[in-house]
């Protein structure tokens, strides 16, 4: 009895359920406090400087020839980034999680590796293949064919560091799901491409969605690898992030935030989505390693 009431004791101290209403309601006020600090503030900082000037400012500001560039180029970019990375994601994920292969390890490394160089490097990188001192750059231009400073280097530099999202998303996720519904597929007498299109994807499609998401956001809002092949000419390679940047150096602070507005606005639609996705598909995403 003595020892069932002492083990009681010691585990009602180390239950993290057990703490205090203060220490518990001390703890959600520093995480709220933290919350506002680098989160809220920075969004009403950024609409309040929007719109300080009227809302008719604001829409002159989003009206301007180079704002509407910088959009319609942010936009572009995006619509080809983002499918590209799905397609790249899909055919990944299905190669890692579906087959066993030499240097499978390698290829997720491969994966992994935009999230730990820094994306000015990456544009750096894409600078020395195809800069006027490497061959392909001079070769390609000889065709006609403009990579830095032009849509081409700013779509690549957008790819490179956006592309471990869909994919990251995907094959946790399909290795949880084993190979045991396309097997049955496949035994039933369906091809490969039936197999992939009735079985596989319909069993990821939260998963893809969810990782199109945040490949999408992180598209539009990359600035430092697209700086550095982008040349930032204005009205040509300068994509939202650029064209704030330029705007604020230019002690034009109400164009700048006006712009910046529309990168917050996408944010936070973002988040809604990817909040949405986790409450309604949460056990689905989870097993994709949402982030």
């Amino acid at each position: 009895m003595a020892a069932t009431k002492l083990r009681a004791r010691v585990h009602r101290r180390v239950s993290p359920t057990s703490e205090s209403p203060l220490v518990q309601w001390t703890l959600i006020g520093i995480a709220l406090l933290f919350m506002a600090v680098i989160l809220l503030l920075p969004l009403y900082a950024v609409f309040h400087e929007a719109f300080v000037k009227g809302v008719g400012a604001f829409f002159a500001a989003l009206g301007e020839r180079d704002a509407q560039a910088a959009i319609r180029l942010t936009l572009l970019v995006a619509a080809i980034a983002v499918p590209l990375n799905v397609v790249f994601g899909l055919a990944a994920s299905w190669a890692i999680a579906k087959f066993e292969f030499k240097g499978k390890a390698f290829l997720i490394t491969l994966i992994d590796l935009p999230f730990s160089v820094s994306p000015v490097i990456s544009g750096l990188v894409y600078v020395l293949l195809f800069g006027a001192g490497s061959f392909l750059g001079p070769f390609l231009k000889s065709y006609g064919i403009e990579v830095l400073f032009a849509l081409p280097g700013i779509v690549l530099a957008t790819i490179f560091v956006t592309f471990p999202f869909v994919a990251r998303e995907l094959i946790p996720l399909m290795q949880d799901q084993g190979t045991g519904d396309e097997e049955a597929a496949l035994s039933l007498g369906a091809n490969g491409w039936q197999t992939f299109w009735r079985v596989t994807l319909p069993n990821i499609k939260w998963g893809l969605l969810y990782g199109v998401l945040l490949c999408n956001a992180r598209a539009m809002g990359e600035f430092g690898a697209v700086a550095v092949v982008s040349g930032k000419i204005r009205g040509q390679t300068t994509t939202m992030p650029l064209q704030v940047e330029m705007l604020y150096n230019e002690y034009n602070a109400a164009a700048a935030f006006a712009l910046a507005s529309l990168l917050a606005l996408l944010a936070l639609v973002t988040l809604v989505l990817k909040t949405a996705l986790e409450w309604r598909f949460g056990d689905e995403i989870a097993a994709g390693g949402g982030h």
